[in-house]
């Protein structure tokens, strides 16, 4: 698999909210939130890293990254509540990898290349206790389980990149 990695820019918006649509609750996947290209677009100008792998103009798979100061969406509050990590640490995620690309070793590429853009900080993220697959693909990359939190009936595991 010929892959590159980059950071996203405005451009690669379109491409990203199709993916993360894709992948959304309401098509039966497990990203909940809004998938817009406004709000994609609004998160790249943020300037926080978002690592995307591109196969040729195809885009693979994208891994977000948030500064803590910026958690406003419930999930995301509820899991820094419950750990808030390293004093410079961000928020990891959400990942979406592919469907035609998964089992290939990209989310541990797209989390080396976060973890450069980042300077190693510690990422803190969360994964539903019901995406099975997602929880050990973390794992399987080192990913420690530091503590849990319910939001309404769902119950998340919070992990660490390190």
């Amino acid at each position: 698999m010929n892959l590159s990695l980059t950071l996203a820019k405005v451009e690669h918006a379109p491409a990203i909210a199709a993916l993360l649509q894709a992948n959304s609750a309401a098509e039966g996947g497990t990203l909940y939130g809004d998938w817009s290209q406004a709000a994609v677009t609004r998160w790249i100008e943020s300037g926080s890293p978002i690592v995307i792998a591109l196969q040729g103009q195809q885009l693979k798979g994208v891994l977000f990254s948030a500064e803590k100061a910026d958690a406003s969406a419930p999930p995301v509050v509820a899991m820094l509540q419950a750990w808030p990590g390293e004093a410079d640490a961000y928020v990891y995620g959400p990942v979406c990898i592919d469907a035609s690309t998964r089992g290939q070793q990209l989310l541990g590429k797209l989390v080396d290349e976060l973890g450069h853009q980042t300077h190693g900080r510690q990422g803190i993220l969360f994964i539903n206790r019901s995406n099975v697959g997602s929880l050990k693909a973390h794992q399987r990359l080192g990913m420690p389980t530091v503590a849990q939190f319910t939001l309404g009936d769902q119950l998340f595991d919070v992990l660490t990149t390190a």
